[in-house]
């Protein structure tokens, strides 16, 4: 499959994703030219603002392939990934994003991400939502724990 049939896919499902009254986005993984996933925007429908169509797609390719490293996968979004989508691509090691709109587009037509990113740039107390540490020294003892853990798998 080419890259244009691909991001129709994408596209196909976030047009048919408004029909079940849910967002305008729609994402799918390849790897090694093969579908490995897909899936639409079910925010409203779940109740769950994480459930983002690239989430949903990396949660389903990852069980798919059994593996959180999806090293090798492509991703395929009907528009530019928020922070937490590019954040979950990131972390799940997806080697390539294609996407056809733009945050800019989605601003557009209500889905504004610039909030976001400009929170992420500011230094923490000058955040929207107050940020207030507890019990450092107490929680690190979990890091300690897991340093000298020979069972860990790194991630």
């Amino acid at each position: 499959m080419n890259h244009d049939v691909l991001m129709r896919e994408a596209i196909e499902l976030s047009i048919k994703n408004i029909e079940n009254g849910c967002g305008p986005f729609g994402a799918v993984i390849i790897k090694n030219g093969e579908i490995i996933s897909k899936s639409v925007n079910r925010v409203t429908k779940d109740n769950d603002p994480t459930a983002h169509a690239e989430i949903l797609a990396i949660r389903e390719a990852a069980k798919r392939l059994k593996t959180f490293n999806l090293s090798g996968c492509i991703i395929f979004c009907s528009c530019e990934p928020c922070p937490m989508c590019l954040g979950a691509i990131y972390w799940a090691r997806i080697d390539k994003i294609y996407y056809a709109c733009t945050r800019s587009d989605a601003k557009n037509y209500g889905f504004d991400d610039e909030y976001l990113y400009k929170e992420i740039n500011l230094p923490i107390g000058q955040r929207e939502i107050s940020f207030n540490q507890l019990l450092r020294k107490e929680a690190l003892e979990a890091f300690k724990k897991w340093e000298k853990n020979e069972k860990k798998t790194l991630y």
